[in-house]
């Protein structure tokens, strides 16, 4: 499941796009006002539908401007298809764009293309299982606010998180993490993920499974 932003000025598209991306289980928020779109923490969705023809800001305008604050991949929905246009918006940083009217199963099938394949190296920030985490200030906050992990306790996560679905060992956290050269032993991860726990279970977050008898894995 991956949550998905989409932002046209058409509610009636905007409904027919949720109701169709909901379908494969995705979590889909709307958008319509681009007046106050800027202000919202892109960083939590993991894909960007995005309207280039809209009053006020247009696609173009808000592709500019949110391409540097996230690494998720964003598509345009235009009905333009000539060469120029097409040029300017893939320049802009978009991914890839899809050419109104389309069909609902284009639609799934290019956001789940793009979902697959979306391997890019995370430079500014990513989001899972509720947690939003800032590559560039080494901190990860919820939807109400910071959490206050210490540096290592963050650096698990990171690593956990990045590799959501994976389960590693204790040995194989702690490598990650600290290194081969580390001054402690792998023993010491397990009071990590116990204070990462009690931190989290505070803002009602529990990612993290135990598999016992091999480690740990973020779901």
């Amino acid at each position: 499941m991956a949550h998905i932003l989409v932002i046209d000025d058409d509610i009636a598209m905007l409904q027919l796009i949720k109701r169709v991306l909901e379908k494969d289980s995705h979590l889909v928020t709307i958008h319509s006002n681009t007046q106050t779109m800027l202000e919202m923490n892109f960083c939590k969705y993991d894909l960007i539908l995005l309207d280039i023809m809209m009053p006020g800001l247009d696609g173009y305008e808000v592709c500019n401007q949110i391409r540097n604050r996230v690494d998720c991949p964003i598509i345009f929905l235009t009905a333009k298809t000539q060469e120029a246009d097409i040029v300017r918006g893939l320049g802009l940083g978009a991914d890839d764009y899809i050419t109104k009217p389309f069909g609902t199963s284009e639609l799934r099938a290019r956001v789940a293309a793009h979902l697959r394949r979306d391997l890019r190296e995370r430079k500014n920030s990513f989001s899972v299982s509720g947690v939003i985490f800032n590559l560039n200030a080494k901190e990860a906050e919820a939807e109400s606010g910071k959490i206050p992990f210490t540096k290592s306790e963050y650096e698990i996560c990171e690593y956990l998180a990045l590799h959501h679905g994976q389960t590693f060992t204790r040995e194989q956290i702690y490598e990650a993490v600290f290194g081969f050269n580390g001054e402690s032993d792998s023993s010491v991860i397990s009071t990590h993920i116990k204070n990462i726990r009690n931190k989290l279970t505070e803002f009602q977050i529990m990612p993290i499974q135990t598999i016992w008898g091999v480690g740990y894995k973020w779901v």
